[in-house]
């Protein structure tokens, strides 16, 4: 596999190559996942169809030929053949043995039956659900063929929870993203004006108080709600939960004694020092038009990653760098 500017190049037992174009950085991740799931499966399968070639239409023969392959396939569930037309001629193959109830089954309308399968004959499905359990899966197609007539498919159906990842753990990209929010919203932003909340008239004080849970009490997350005057917060200490501050707690100081002290994370992307710009960027921004103003904004500093919800319902993600860079005034243009 080649990859560069976003353009992948796949090639399979030394087939024809595949260009593919990748949106961006989850889809990129999800295509290296496949690609490396597809050179696991590829071969074994292969090696299936061409023995079910010799003995194809034989339902029993079949059927013994998957069962003693069917070890071969890592985490396969079901191992089944079909004819040109999707229809099963087989039994489901299993661990547990034959399930000769779908034996003749019309598999042509399932999702994997749809996609069509590259000149080399193997292809890897895209995820969907299972009819059986209602659960995330895939299929893996091998084309059968005697000369240059397709006889059918072997079919190997995997549930996505007995795939190994075999990819690093995917991390969420920092570019620039804006996402549009409810249309309703957008449609009536006009017509709608701030009214100040509880925090609104509070702003110093709340401010005061994020910042010191941030840099001195080991909270690394939290999502300001200025509209309802809350605050959603996780601590380094409990990550798995997170706190709800209300308007009461967010004009106190005393809030803070509840939190031992606990020293800035090394690993934290956002500087310490930095917090409290960003936090009065985000109150600026709150203030700053009747009409577009913020309604929320959040904070990781280990992602280095933070938020803006506007009065529109569109929300930004950026990184925190990108943020202290722009002015109020793009950002209540960028709003509407």
């Amino acid at each position: 596999m080649k990859s560069g500017s976003n353009i992948f190049s796949i090639e399979l037992t030394g087939q024809t190559n595949i260009i593919i174009k990748m949106k961006d950085t989850w889809k990129e991740a999800v295509h290296n996942q496949r690609v490396a799931l597809a050179q696991i499966l590829s071969a074994p399968l292969a090696c299936i169809a061409q023995r079910c070639e010799m003995v194809w239409g034989q339902r029993e023969l079949l059927d013994r030929i998957l069962s003693e392959g069917l070890e071969t396939v890592p985490h396969c569930v079901f191992l089944y053949a079909l004819d040109a037309n999707g229809v099963q001629i087989t039994d489901n193959v299993s661990m547990t043995g034959l399930m000769p109830e779908h034996f003749g089954r019309d598999r042509s309308k399932r999702p994997y039956m749809r996609e069509a399968v590259p000149s080399w004959g193997f292809l890897l499905s895209d995820a969907y659900l299972s009819e059986r359990a209602n659960r995330p899966s895939l299929t893996a197609l091998q084309i059968v063929r005697r000369d240059d007539e397709v006889l059918g498919f072997i079919g190997a159906d995997f549930d996505l929870r007995d795939l190994p990842v075999t990819s690093e753990v995917y991390e969420e990209s920092h570019d620039w993203r804006q996402i549009k929010g409810d249309p309703a919203i957008r449609g009536s932003v006009f017509q709608q004006h701030r009214v100040d909340s509880l925090m609104d008239n509070n702003l110093e004080t709340a401010s005061a108080i994020i910042e010191e849970l941030i840099t001195e009490r080991g909270m690394f997350q939290g999502v300001i709600h200025f509209s309802s005057s809350r605050a959603t917060i996780w601590f380094v200490d409990d990550p798995f939960r997170y706190r709800i501050l209300d308007a009461d707690a967010l004009s106190d100081p005393d809030i803070c004694m509840l939190y031992p002290a606990r020293p800035y994370p090394e690993d934290a992307l956002i500087p310490a020092e930095r917090v409290c710009s960003i936090l009065r960027g985000m109150c600026k921004l709150r203030l700053a038009d009747e009409t577009l103003y913020l309604r929320s904004s959040s904070i990781n500093i280990f992602n280095g990653m933070i938020s803006l919800t506007f009065s529109c319902d569109g929300t930004h993600y950026m990184s925190s760098e990108e943020f202290l860079q722009k002015d109020t005034s793009f950002w209540t243009g960028c709003a509407a």
